[in-house]
């Protein structure tokens, strides 16, 4: 990172904190509008310096929680996983970086893993909490319209070929714009489970349907178990006759999908069925084993925050084939940087502040918000679902759930 760069960074954080603290709501409306059309990838693409955009936006988040703070004030988070990060880091430094990790870049690590948290720490207003779940759910078709921009300028390509099927990614790649729209799906779940209104409805079928054309399979598959449970549950708001249409219209997708399955190949998840590959990892297992081997040479501890980067160097033949030297595996890649004690620890505090901070919601919120947690640690499994981008948007979300449980009026389909 050049002087230059770093201080086009440090005018970049002190004009987003300066807007934060004059206007806080409008603040974060744009971060979220702004992280889910992926620069990483596009402006990369215009300007170059991917981990410095990267390392940019996840310091603007810090910004606004700070500005947050200064206005509303600070509340004790006692079980943020921030602090499990921390822990890595002290055991990193006593047992040794992985070789080829220096310290500058384990406290850059450092900052990105815990940057997500630091919004549990503040006491935010009831419409900034507001704004971020409703500009959460409604940004994946935002960021859709963004790619199309940017497809007729000729800046970025918003859908990629793979095995000749198409898979959508609008402005920035098909795994981040399903990440982003099955974070705008549970959002939308929460909401319906206060309250059962068609807009709600309207916004779930748009993100699904995004997510749908992205051709991510694991987000797909746990989409649809948390919707089926939000609507199903005992606590859930919708009627005996909501649930059996909703049942009925699941029985009519699923014939029509059968039937034209041969039609729709060029759609990446029909595409996989018809060739036998819907449970393939899409060469995840071979990363895994280097990870693996890491893991074995220090498998308490581990090799410190940010050793995952190192795992798999970025020049051998394997990362220059698949395309990513990155995990897709945050078990595997949190235990090479803490080891099985920093991966209990992480495990245990993302429990924890969960269940706690779930207890202010109503019943069929607080079910569903557990539920997603659990989605969440099986998307972990196959996924960077805590240190890639759409990580910030997932645990905004949750801390503005955490802040003001949402308040709607009583309805019912």
């Amino acid at each position: 990172m050049t002087t230059l760069e770093l201080g086009l960074g440090g005018v970049g954080l002190l004009c987003a904190f300066g807007v934060a603290l004059w206007l806080p709501v409008a603040a974060v409306v744009l971060w979220v509008l702004f992280l889910e059309t992926s620069p990483d990838i596009w402006l990369t693409g215009l300007i170059g310096g991917y981990e410095t955009i990267i390392g940019a936006m996840k310091g603007i988040g810090l910004a606004l929680a700070l500005a947050l703070a200064l206005r509303g004030g600070v509340k004790p988070d006692r079980y943020n996983p921030g602090f499990a990060f921390g822990a890595m880091f002290i055991t990193g430094l006593a047992h040794g970086l992985y070789p080829g990790l220096t310290l500058l870049s384990s406290v850059r690590s450092l900052v990105g893993s815990a940057a997500p948290f630091a919004f549990g720490f503040v006491k935010p207003p009831l419409a900034w909490s507001r704004a971020v779940i409703r500009t959460v759910i409604v940004t994946p078709f935002c960021t859709l319209l963004f790619g199309a921009a940017l497809q007729v300028a000729g800046v970025h390509a918003m859908y990629d070929l793979e095995q000749g099927a198409l898979r959508l990614g609008a402005s920035g790649e098909p795994a981040f714009l399903a990440g982003f729209a099955l974070i705008g799906i549970y959002a939308g779940l929460v909401e319906l489970s206060a309250a059962v209104r068609w807009v709600e409805a309207m916004w779930l079928m748009v993100n699904f349907a995004i997510l749908f054309a992205t051709g991510a399979r694991v987000p797909l598959a746990l989409a649809v178990v948390v919707a089926v449970f939000a609507v199903l549950q005992p606590n859930s708001p919708f009627a005996a006759r909501g649930k059996i249409m909703f049942l009925a219209a699941c029985g009519a997708l699923a014939s029509l999908a059968v039937i034209f399955a041969s039609a729709l190949s060029f759609i990446r998840v029909f595409d996989l069925v018809q060739l036998g590959e819907a449970g393939n990892l899409s060469h995840r297992d071979l990363v895994w084993p280097y990870f693996e081997a890491a893991i074995a040479g220090s498998p308490w501890v581990g090799w410190g925050v940010g050793a995952g980067k190192f795992v798999l160097p970025v020049t051998s033949t394997l990362s220059a084939t698949i395309g990513t030297n990155a995990a897709h595996n945050e078990y595997l890649r949190i235990g090479a940087e803490g080891g099985f004690i920093g991966l209990t620890l992480l495990v245990v505090f993302i429990g924890l502040w969960a269940w706690r901070g779930s207890r202010i919601l109503a019943p069929a919120q607080r079910g569903l918000l557990r539920l997603i947690f659990i989605a969440f640690a099986l998307h972990a499994a196959t996924d960077n679902v805590l240190i890639a981008t759409t990580s910030s948007i997932f645990f905004v979300w949750v801390s503005a759930l955490f802040a003001t449980p949402p308040q709607a009026p009583k309805g019912e389909a």
